[in-house]
């Protein structure tokens, strides 16, 4: 008897004023992106056509890095004026600077006054990995020092830097945003949950606009941890830029990276009647997990969260004409990732890794990424898997993008996988199928 509830799927009740509700359109009105391949957008767009990688040799701190074997990192290697007061940066980690300089940009591209950002019905889904593990690692090395006097060096507003959801209540402290915070904390899907949850947010009435995205730091026990599981690129140690290799059969793990991405999502109708510019639009979701083993994917977790999604968009598979794959670079993430498409999608749709620029960026890598397809799809071309020289035969069901590809991108699906057994696909469409 429980067996037979169990395997039937809970459908809640619809009410007439869900219903209404319902019918929202949630639009991308603003997007910024901190990568290692550029901040701004056209350094980023020059990037992707010229197959320039942001992976560079992993910095030596002087203590981990002797013990760790890949010595590879997607960087962010420039300067960024931020521009923050004192006041603003005191309770603020490196991850919070990329969070709050990227949400910063959105709020004024996004041309919102301030009655309204600070009016309670714009909210924040923002993320990390780990908050900040840079200003973690100093609390742990005081607290095992064998000096008392150390124990000063602990700050007052510490655990504000390091705690998960830093990135999300700094950016409400410095905007004074006093609507819902989310604060996903899921590894490599967290800010594709940050944006999902967004979404819904707006989609379900709760919320009129959103800030989603991620951000994670350079540290190198994020690698640390990566390398001890054997899941980091060895391979490319002298030649940074030839991994991590998405699909091919040479590849050997995936490249820790950083960097942060913001979207404002806003309701449909509110934008239009306001102006604003309509990157694209939100039309589904699709998220679970796979109940099982919390390291190795899924096929059936993953193929049933990139159905959830059409569902959610109302839309049929071959409606879909890019797919921005997770394809971390791993011996079996890459080959379960294929199975899946090809099962849902079928060959039809075009597939590009964009983790081969820059590496793994984390919590951050699903708004990064939804941003970089939104660029793509407006300037009217996909850019091709980096180091893909010779595809996996048990990938090559796929259509992949092996050169510069100029086509008119109607709707993408942004694929994001994470320890832990969660799963993500969100539907993304153009502006002109916005409706703008």
């Amino acid at each position: 008897m429980i067996s037979s509830i169990i395997s039937k799927p809970y459908k809640p009740p619809i009410t007439a004023d869900l219903q209404a509700a319902m019918k929202r359109r949630v639009v991308i009105t603003a997007c910024s992106a901190i990568t290692p391949i550029g901040y701004r957008p056209s350094d980023i767009i020059e990037s992707l056509l010229q197959g320039r990688s942001g992976v560079k040799p992993l910095r030596d701190d002087g203590l981990l890095t002797q013990h760790i074997h890949s010595r590879v990192f997607g960087t962010v290697d420039y300067p960024i004026d931020y521009g923050f007061t004192r006041k603003d940066t005191k309770t603020m980690g490196p991850v919070a600077f990329y969070a709050c300089q990227v949400a910063k940009d959105v709020l004024a591209a996004s041309g919102l006054e301030q009655e309204f950002i600070t009016s309670g019905r714009l909210g924040v889904s923002f993320s990390s990995t780990h908050g900040s593990p840079t200003v973690q690692r100093t609390i742990y090395k005081t607290f095992f020092s064998k000096l008392p006097s150390e124990f000063s060096s602990i700050g007052a507003v510490d655990y504000l830097k390091s705690m998960v959801h830093t990135t999300a209540v700094n950016i409400t402290r410095m905007f004074g945003i006093t609507g819902r915070v989310i604060a996903s904390s899921t590894a490599c899907t967290t800010s594709s949950q940050s944006i999902g949850f967004g979404y819904e947010m707006i989609k379900y009435g709760m919320q009129d606009a959103m800030i989603c995205g991620g951000a994670d730091e350079y540290d190198t026990t994020t690698v640390a941890v990566f390398d001890n599981l054997l899941a980091c690129s060895v391979a490319y140690n002298d030649r940074p830029e030839c991994t991590p290799r998405p699909f091919d059969t040479k590849r050997d793990g995936l490249v820790v990276g950083e960097g942060a991405g913001a979207v404002l999502l806003e309701e449909y109708e509110s934008a239009k009647r306001r102006g604003a510019t309509i990157l694209g639009e939100v039309i589904g979701f699709g998220c679970n997990n796979n109940g099982g083993d919390l390291i190795l994917p899924n096929l059936d977790g993953i193929t049933t969260t990139l159905r959830l999604a059409l569902q959610d968009a109302d839309i049929k598979p071959e409606d879909v004409d890019f797919v921005s794959a997770h394809a971390t670079a791993t011996k079996m993430g890459d080959v379960i990732e294929a199975q899946a498409i090809d099962a849902v999608y079928g060959g039809r749709p075009l597939v590009t890794g964009l983790k081969s620029y820059m590496g793994h960026t984390m919590g951050s890598c699903g708004a990064i990424e939804m941003i970089l397809t939104l660029y793509m799809m407006e300037q009217g071309f996909i850019a091709p898997t980096l180091n893909l020289d010779s595809v996996d035969e048990r990938c090559r069901m796929l259509n992949h993008v092996r050169k510069i590809t100029r086509t008119e991108t109607r709707i993408a699906a942004i694929q994001n996988f994470a320890f832990g057994g969660v799963n993500t696909c969100l539907l993304i469409a153009n502006d002109r199928e916005a409706g703008a």
